[in-house]
């Protein structure tokens, strides 16, 4: 069966339905060079497993998968990221031997 992908170009793929849609990705990466886990597949809007097969999805003859770009989740600034960092050091630190050093310590 045709299967098309539509990334920057769309492309069209021969598959027999019992392939993974990891194995899809990797295809797409030797066509367009986008890295397999900056990938997200999407059928009708929805992300597809990587370990499902095609005909488990639910895709048949002529199905269009959009092929997008994984955002990355952003970065805490400010006083979250001070917070997180108190926590880290201060907090759920394990007790130790020794006379306990508050943040300001210079050893």
């Amino acid at each position: 069966m045709q299967l098309f992908l539509r990334g920057q170009n769309t492309h069209t793929l021969e598959v027999t339905g019992q392939e993974t849609v990891g194995q899809i990705k990797a295809h797409f990466q030797g066509l367009e060079g986008l890295l397999v886990e900056d990938q997200v597949l999407l059928l009708a809007g929805c992300p597809l497993e990587d370990e499902a097969s095609l005909a488990s999805c639910g895709i048949s003859e002529h199905c269009t998968l959009d092929v997008e770009k994984q955002e990355k989740k952003k970065k805490r600034t400010g006083r979250a990221k001070r917070r997180i960092q108190y926590n880290r050091r201060f907090v759920n630190v394990v007790p130790t031997f020794g006379k306990k050093k508050g943040p300001n310590a210079n050893s």
